[in-house]
């Protein structure tokens, strides 16, 4: 057989076999958690109406009605260096995938030469002057490709496009960390800032009621105590006003990190009542849409890139055949390389049969072992997810009901402090009784907002652990 056929049938049995490989079969795992979510006294007002979306299907934009926040959050979706980077490492995953694909093709190569040497005839066996020798030549061909007979090259291929696949998904999931961190922040900020007010107010009233007692005191109408008293309330409100200052300040510089840049003050909240709630979503009855997840399909491409490997280490264990090939033109003068007559071609064919390497058998061990492992962290990763949805519904099973009660122990507690008031005004009562309702006004209406604000943030919770934000 020729060479000129002899290379085309290596081309295409290399063609024809490159598809074999040594992987086994992939089984994605059993999910090690219940089909449906939990039932029981906090989950079952956590139902919402057959028409509710499912949060992957509803956009950020549509999810958050508060025109301020879609704001802060489009310029965290610009500037967030956190997110640039993740995007930065999608591009390097899909440019490492290219090289992997890459290896499958041979690279052709043009190469020239030139060679020119003085050999003293003495070298031939002759006495006396030398002799000029000459070569030059043009080659065009391939340089050690190996043929994948048993994909080895393939299964690295595939492994590199799972770890791409892999960072696709780590760049989904950090955008929804990223939009609901945001929403987070600036909810924090609103409750904050609302907490601020409260005890700017808060402050105001215990200094007129502290007035109030010292001008009594003067005149003998009141005691010391109560003088003493009220500047305890006085001076407690006064560490209040200057703990929620910081905490504001400090939500505020948390919120202008996660946007990447200075936000303008209009859009920053001033009270959370005034930020609009979100849409509705619903969990569905399955827990089979936590496998959407961007986190959970992103540990699966790991242990698809896993068992691809598998394949890769078991190809070593077989012979790698390799070609050298190269057709061109060759002449001892330079003048003569494209003359007729100059052609010339080698082909330089290799095949390497492992008989004995520790190291392979080793590697295949490791591999498998890796394996294991990518499918522990898959199972633990749908595990968490699933605790996290269990632990929103149970959120939102209860914190209405919460927040009713919260809202009755404000009011109850605003009208004993207003009798409280007045019968100490008429002396029938100490002031011991005006300051404990006092200071049980403003714990309650403290945790009026915190419940509020639980509410709101477990709407972002759950549509983020749901798997929405990442488009």
């Amino acid at each position: 057989m020729t060479v000129k056929k002899l290379f085309p049938l290596l081309a295409v049995t290399a063609v024809l076999l490159a598809g074999c490989t040594l992987a086994p079969k992939y089984t994605r795992p059993e999910a090690p958690v219940p089909a449906t979510w939990p039932i029981g006294p906090a989950y079952d007002n956590a139902r919402i109406s057959s028409g509710a979306p499912a949060a992957a299907e509803v956009q950020w934009r549509e999810y958050f009605t508060d025109e301020r926040l879609r704001k802060v959050i489009e310029s965290a979706l610009r500037n967030n260096r956190d997110l640039r980077v993740a995007a930065l490492n999608v591009e390097r995953a899909r440019a490492v995938y290219g090289i992997a694909r890459a290896e499958l093709l041979p690279t052709v190569d043009v190469t020239g030469r030139g060679r020119k040497e003085r050999v003293p005839s003495s070298s031939f066996g002759s006495d006396g002057g030398s002799l000029i020798l000459e070569r030059y030549d043009v080659n065009l061909g391939v340089s050690s490709w190996e043929i994948d007979f048993f994909g080895r090259i393939r299964s690295l291929k595939d492994a590199a496009l799972q770890e791409y696949l892999a960072t696709e998904q780590a760049r989904s999931g950090a955008q929804i960390l990223l939009v609901s961190g945001v929403a987070d922040a600036y909810l924090t900020l609103a409750a904050d800032r609302e907490n601020l007010k409260l005890a700017r107010s808060t402050l105001d009233t215990r200094k007129a009621a502290y007035d109030l007692i010292r001008r009594r005191y003067d005149v003998g109408l009141s005691t010391e105590l109560d003088l003493r008293q009220a500047q305890t309330r006085v001076d407690a409100a006064r560490v209040d006003l200057a703990l929620y200052s910081r905490l504001a300040a400090q939500d505020e510089n948390a919120l202008t990190l996660l946007a990447g840049s200075k936000l303008p003050a209009e859009l920053l909240p001033d009270h959370l009542t005034l930020v609009n709630p979100a849409r509705e979503i619903s969990p569905g009855m399955s827990s089979e849409v936590l496998l959407l997840r961007p986190d959970i399909l992103q540990a699966e491409n790991l242990l698809k890139a896993a068992n691809a490997n598998i394949g890769a280490a078991r190809a070593t264990l077989f012979p790698r055949i390799s070609l050298t090939t190269a057709f061109g033109t060759a002449s001892g003068e330079l003048s003569g390389l494209f003359k007729s007559g100059s052609k010339s071609w080698n082909f330089s064919p290799q095949v390497v049969l492992p008989i004995f390497d520790a190291r392979a058998w080793a590697a295949l061990d490791a591999i498998k072992v890796e394996r294991k492992i990518a499918v522990a962290q898959y199972e633990k990763a749908i595990q968490a997810a699933f605790r996290e949805v269990a632990d929103a519904l149970a959120v939102r099973g209860t914190v209405e009901d919460q927040l009713s009660a919260q809202q009755s122990l404000v009011e109850a507690v605003s009208e004993t402090y207003r009798l409280s008031n007045a019968r100490y005004a008429k002396g029938i009562d100490s002031f011991l009784g005006v300051l404990d309702a006092q200071r049980s006004l403003y714990a309650a209406q403290q945790g009026l907002i915190a419940v509020r604000l639980t509410r709101f943030a477990n709407q972002v919770r759950l549509y983020a652990v749901m798997g929405g934000g990442s488009r």
